[in-house]
Order: structure tokens, then sequence, then C-alpha cells
């Protein structure tokens, strides 16, 4: 069954398409951690970076990719190439979580696919906009993996920010199902997945997960403002709580002379957790925040230019002063500790 761009489709389809993507890859990872394959493939080991303190699997990248590439198969063939994509950094990040590669290497694959993805799909737009393009889709990639440390985090957001894709996709001036279907399928995976990595986490994404979810969340927003389903603001929107966290906190290890490749325990949600809110509560403040946030970019396609960099401006502004509180709360947190 294979869906054209634009047809209408029965109001109750993509509801069907993510529940059935979540069923699957719910099941998937249901059989590879009762059977004991989870844990031969990818494991996570504790160490004094680590928010957990139990080994866990790094295995939702078997369940959620594999359920995103089929569901993009029956109904986006229009995006083949960002699905290959997909199975590319994920195969790539499933040597990085087995064996480790080099910052170069998952590096170099993770630019191939966003250049190739950019030149097979060029937006009408000039080379130097494009190129700035290039460089953010390369950058969310790796901010998603950093946001992939806390039980919850990364699921419930990826479940959230897709959602939000494909609702824009839906009811934009220019909507276009194929989108529309290839976001609820990557939001029902990620509701699969979340049944498994809610507080207390059975499994994380690991590198084989959040890699591609990065390169999704990049791709399908770049799509959608090369098709003009949605300004360029739009992608980046729906995902600025995991944008805003990653990129103050790496800034800021640049800044102090660190090496931003290292783990850390520097993120916001990472002080959350460790300042006594614990997994599940920062997880759904989290959630709370990024919907908001959806909510905002959803009502603002139907506003003017102006007015939508206008809720641009002020939603960054609401972020900031998030991050504020999160610091301010943090440093009373240390001193108390060292009092």
């Amino acid at each position: 069954m294979l869906m054209q761009h634009n047809a209408v489709l029965p109001w109750f389809f993509e509801p069907l398409v993510g529940a059935g993507a979540a069923v699957v890859c719910a099941g998937i990872l249901w059989f590879l951690l009762v059977s004991g394959i989870a844990w031969r493939l990818a494991t996570d080991i504790p160490n004094d970076r680590s928010l957990h303190t139990r080994p866990t699997p790094r295995i939702g990248g078997w369940g959620v990719v594999p359920v995103v590439a089929i569901a993009i198969a029956l109904f986006a063939p229009s995006l083949w190439l960002i699905a290959v994509g997909m199975l590319f950094v994920a195969a790539v990040s499933q040597v990085d979580d087995r064996r480790g590669l080099p910052a170069r290497v998952r590096f170099a694959a993770h630019l191939i696919v966003v250049i190739a993805v950019v030149a097979v799909y060029p937006a009408q737009v000039s080379v130097w906009l494009l190129a700035v393009v290039v460089f953010l889709m390369v950058w969310l990639i790796n901010l998603y993996n950093f946001m992939d440390g806390a039980d919850g985090l990364a699921g419930g957001m990826t479940l959230l920010g897709f959602a939000g894709y494909a609702v824009g996709a839906s009811f934009s001036v220019h909507p276009s199902s194929e989108l529309a279907l290839a976001a609820t399928g990557v939001a029902g995976a990620a509701a699969g997945f979340l049944i498994f990595n809610f507080h207390p986490a059975r499994i994380f994404l690991g590198d084989a997960g959040s890699i591609p979810m990065g390169f999704l969340a990049g791709a399908l927003g770049y799509w959608g403002w090369r098709e003009d389903v949605w300004p360029i603001w739009f992608p980046a929107l729906i995902f600025s709580p995991f944008i805003g966290d990653a990129s103050v906190t790496l800034l800021r290890r640049m800044l102090r002379g660190e090496k931003i490749w290292q783990a850390h325990r520097d993120h916001y949600y990472q002080r959350m957790v460790r300042y006594g809110l614990g997994h599940a509560k920062t997880a759904c403040v989290w959630y709370v925040v990024m919907l908001s946030g959806i909510i905002l970019a959803e009502l603002s396609l139907g506003w003017s230019s102006r007015l939508q960099w206008c809720s641009v401006g002020l939603w960054m502004s609401v972020l900031a002063l998030v991050g504020i509180g999160v610091d301010s709360r943090w440093r009373r947190f240390n001193s108390a500790t060292f009092e």
C-alpha cells in the first residue's frame, strides 16, 4: 500500500499506523529482553559519569529503526533516501556501541548521510544557507545522542517531537501525507520503546537508536521545510528543549576548555536528576516543557510571519528562564552539599 504525497486519508489512519508501530517495536524489544539477546548486542556499564547504577542493554535502536524503515517503505516511499541514511548511521552506531569507533569516523558517517539528503533533495535556496542547514542537521544528530542519559527522557521526547511533526504535516497549509505518516511511524515506535525505557529503565536507546533518531529529526524537518509544509523555524521549535540543553551545555564546556566529546554530567537534565528531582519527575517536567513548545509551534503555523518569529523569540526567552531556574537550584544544591 503506497501513499501519494497529498492523498486524503481517513482520520483514523495515522493513529492506526502509530499504534501498529508501537506494538511491533515493543514486541521486538520484549523478545530481545526475555531471550537474553539484548545483553549480547550492547550493554551500558555504569561509570562515575552515569546517572544509573546497574548495567543496562542499549538496544532501543533494534526495535525503533526497523519499524521506522518499514513504515517509510510502506507509507512514505518518496522518503526512501532518508530511510537508507537512517539504516546506515544505525549500522555504524551499532559498531560503535559494541566496539567503539573514533570520533572522526562517526562524524564522517553523519556528514555523509546529511550531505546525501541535501544533495538529492536540494532546497531552492543559496548554497550558503544549505551549508548552514547541513551543519545544523549534523549538530542535531549528535545532540540527540547527548540527551540519551536519563530514564524516559529521549524516548518520551522522541514520541512528542515526531507526533508534533505528524500534526504539523497533517494540518499545514500545504499538508504532506507521506511526511505525516513517516513521523507517525517514528512516534509510534518511540512509544513502544518508552514502555521499557521509562523509569526504572530496562533498556536505553544506545547510539544505534539515538543517532538515527537525531538524523530523522533533522532530515524530516528539512524535508518539511523544502516541501513548504512548515517554515524553517518549526523543527527547531519542536525540538527546542533538546537543542537548548545540549547547545548551552557544550558551549559552556568549550569556554572552560574541556573536551566536549567526553562523557560528563553537566546537562540541565542531569543536574535535575542529581539535585533530587529523580528520573521520573525530571522526564515529566521535560515532557511538559516540550509539549508546551509543540503546542505553540502548531498554533504559530497559522499566524503571520512576523508573529511566528515573535513566538519563537518568546519561547526562547521561556527556555532561558527555565535554564536560569535549574542553574539557581543547582548552585543551592552544591552549596548545601559542601557545607
